[in-house]
């Protein structure tokens, strides 16, 4: 058989790594897909009990991650809505599935709900993958954001020594574990870091704002065109809408028990 000419030999050589590099090897180097950035004014959704109402006309659902199946997230993306993951990112829950993955050793002081203790959030590396699997679940159940509950609990008395340093060093922890998911993150709470945080988060999500005259410090999420998700307890819409409306803020008044109902604005 004669040989191959050494010119033809090199071309094909060169065409082999071309296509190698055009399929990575066998494996998929391709980025992820963009992330969502809801804006500021998205109307929204945000029910974490009972059973969910699918049915409400608005573009952004908020709804727990446990409880909420693949195929309802499906059918909210069918029906032209976004959809948003709660975790608890800030306290242990006894009833979640993966209760028993948490060391009690992470476990600190009731924080006032049945079955919660916080988390030490200064042992960030303990609680890397396990927030990272919860995460994952978000993910593979098709969920295009998460919103990490309980990111202030420096301000708490949690039974830990915790610090605004440890505060920023988790939620930061958390905000890369979902954008390297592809998934938009919402800071929750916490006004006093977001100057620092704003850059970070996509997004945020705030409860009583307006009960405590605490919107204004909102601002930085709005100026850089993020959505703030706002909701309201004891205040009439009547005396929180205009103002929400002036600023940009996506505002609704809720139930405690964050059932179906709500009232917009």
């Amino acid at each position: 058989m004669r040989a191959a000419h050494p010119a033809r030999l090199c071309l094909l050589l060169l065409l082999g790594l071309l296509a190698a590099c055009a399929t990575g090897g066998g494996e998929d180097h391709r980025p992820p897909p963009a992330r969502w950035h809801p804006r500021p004014g998205s109307d929204w959704q945000w029910q974490l009990s009972g059973p969910l109402d699918t049915g409400v006309d608005v573009p952004v659902y908020d709804v727990d991650g446990f409880e909420t199946s693949r195929a309802q997230v499906r059918r909210l993306h069918r029906d032209g809505r976004r959809v948003i993951c709660y975790v608890n990112a800030g306290a242990w829950e006894s009833f979640r599935p993966d209760a028993d993955d948490f060391p009690a050793a992470l476990r600190g002081g009731q924080n006032g709900w049945p079955g919660e203790r916080w988390l030490d959030i200064r042992q960030r590396e303990r609680l890397r993958p396990l927030m990272a699997a919860r995460f994952d679940m978000c993910r593979a159940k098709g969920f295009d954001a998460v919103e990490p509950d309980l990111l202030d609990a420096y301000q708490e008395d949690t039974g830990f020594p915790l610090t605004a340093a440890d505060q920023l060093g988790y939620n930061r922890m958390l905000a890369a574990l979902a954008h390297e998911r592809g998934l938009a993150v919402g800071l929750k709470n916490d006004l006093a870091q977001i100057p620092a945080l704003v850059d970070d988060f996509d997004f945020a999500v705030n409860e009583q704002c307006a009960q405590f005259h605490e919107c204004e410090r909102l601002r930085p999420f709005l100026d850089a065109g993020k959505a703030v998700f706002h909701a309201e307890y004891a205040v009439a819409p009547g005396s929180f809408c205009p103002g929400s409306r002036r600023i940009g803020l996506s505002s609704v008044r809720k139930r405690l028990d964050l059932g179906s109902w709500r009232q917009a604005c």
